[in-house]
């Protein structure tokens, strides 16, 4: 393990914070096109989120984050667990990290010139790899962790498409089981899994799919929107069939529910951002809680909301009730499903204020500009930050969600 950092270093790393600020961005952007340079170091990414900027925005808003807090380490627990956690499901190993360093230092140099002093990338080298042994001992513990769970695995699993059903006209949900027949890990609701897809035209492929189904079944269900121009999503809805094998790694991920905690529940979701909510909400059902639930789900018309028999199955014995909103109907029809109702418009922030149950825990999942809003609106409300959770898809590159959130 690194030595702790030392009081010039950490005062090095704060004085650069100035300069992440202004160039934090055009430096790692220039350090993933050096780490990308490297095919086996290319194909852990989704190179999707690098064409659109989102990984680099992220990675500068992690950095920028880790340099302002390099005096209190600690406040950044939620963002490391959040990283180890992504990079087991990408099965990142130690012997990929000096490549980052390597990168990443290179980039720093290459952009600040020659402000980049050699004190100052000394500081940032022993930064780095003070940080990255952290994240390499919690790894190795949820690795091993993975490995000695019944059912549990490391590295890539061959799963078989079982079945395959078309909820709405963009989103179709995948049975998947494994290739061996053997069991599987009892994920924690809310985690998802990460694919290793071989796309033919495009290579090595990673993404990642939050698991729908509740824990304790024989199988993993995804369920995945079509994107438009979407590599990965495309391919699964118009070209995996049943019967088709996808390597698979062990469940990750940080955003699930909290055992110990006895409050009443609010989930809030839009689009497919419902896809770990319907897990958790199966968990919940399978134990008979007696806990007061609340859905809520925006989409833009009823026949793109995914799931809504199942929403109002619950709600018919009392597990919960639901709010649907629909952006793009100015009078949806109304079920008449007791406990179920139904809405024009979207979810906003003066019906939150309106509706806010300050005993609850609020679980939030959708785009980031939808989590923004339903965050910003709870924080302003005073909701203590343990009654607010939500979950990142993509690369959680808003600096409203990423910085509150560490």
């Amino acid at each position: 393990m690194s030595a702790p950092l030392d009081d010039q270093t950490r005062s090095i790393i704060l004085a650069t914070v100035p300069a992440l600020k202004a160039h934090g961005l055009a430096i790692t952007t220039e350090m993933y096109k050096r780490l990308l340079e490297t095919p086996a170091i290319r194909d852990l990414f989704n190179l999707s989120h690098q064409q659109d900027g989102e990984q680099p925005k992220a990675l500068a808003l992690a950095v920028l984050c880790y340099a302002e807090h390099i005096n209190d380490l600690g406040a950044l627990g939620g963002m490391v667990e959040r990283i180890a956690e992504k990079h087991v499901g990408l099965n990142i190993l130690p012997e990929h990290y000096p490549y980052v360093a390597t990168a990443l230092l290179g980039a720093i140099g290459h952009v600040l010139g020659d402000a980049a002093t050699p004190e100052i990338l000394d500081a940032w080298g022993k930064a780095y790899w003070f940080l990255a042994d952290i994240l390499i001992g919690r790894e190795k513990q949820i690795y091993e962790g993975n490995e000695s769970t019944p059912g549990g695995w490391t590295g890539w699993r061959a799963f078989r498409v079982r079945s395959r059903r078309r909820e709405t006209s963009t989103i179709t949900s995948f049975e998947l089981v494994p290739a061996d027949g053997g069991t599987i890990f009892r994920h924690k609701a809310g985690q998802y899994l990460s694919f290793k897809l071989d796309v033919p035209e495009h290579g090595s492929q990673r993404r990642n799919y939050s698991i729908s189904s509740a824990p304790g079944e024989d199988h993993y269900r995804i369920s995945v929107r079509r994107q438009d121009g979407g590599i990965a999503s495309t391919w699964l809805h118009d070209s995996v069939k049943e019967g088709d094998i996808l390597q698979v790694a062990n469940p990750a991920g940080d955003f699930f529910l909290n055992e110990t905690d006895r409050n009443p529940l609010v989930f809030l979701t839009a689009g497919v951002g419902l896809t770990p909510v319907m897990s958790m909400l199966g968990e919940l059902a399978q134990a008979h809680t007696d806990r007061s639930i609340r859905y809520v789900h925006g989409a833009d018309t009823q026949a793109l909301a995914a799931f809504v028999t199942q929403i109002e199955d619950f709600a018919k014995i009392d597990v919960l009730k639901a709010d649907f909103f629909y952006s793009q109907e100015s009078s949806p029809t109304n079920e008449s499903v007791s406990g179920i109702t139904t809405h024009a418009g979207r979810i906003s922030p003066d019906w939150l204020r309106q509706t806010l149950d300050r005993s609850a825990t609020y679980y939030i999942c959708g785009p980031d500009s939808f989590m923004r809003d339903m965050v910003d609106t709870l924080r302003d409300e005073k909701l203590p930050a343990t009654q607010i959770r939500y979950e990142f898809f993509g690369s959680a590159a808003d600096p409203d969600l990423v910085l509150s959130a560490a």
